[in-house]
């Protein structure tokens, strides 16, 4: 009966250490979710902004080509 009640509390220990143990893992989980998220983001914007300014130096360079003819 001793080893019994022994068992059960070692048991009971062991799950609530495994329960805390996966609790914080999963909080650090979220937090680098989170941060992958928000630089996905970031490339995702910056990823929209490069085809604008491959137009914009186009334009540049016409001008540019422009002036360097007339002189």
């Amino acid at each position: 009966m001793e080893s019994i009640i022994v068992a059960l509390v070692s048991g009971g220990v062991t799950l609530l250490g495994v329960l805390i143990s996966n609790s914080k893992s999963q909080a650090v989980t979220e937090t680098k979710i989170e941060e992958l998220t928000r630089e996905v983001r970031e490339h995702n914007n910056f990823a929209q902004r490069v085809p604008v300014l491959e137009e914009h130096m186009k334009r540049v360079d016409a001008r540019l080509d422009k002036l360097e003819k007339r002189n």
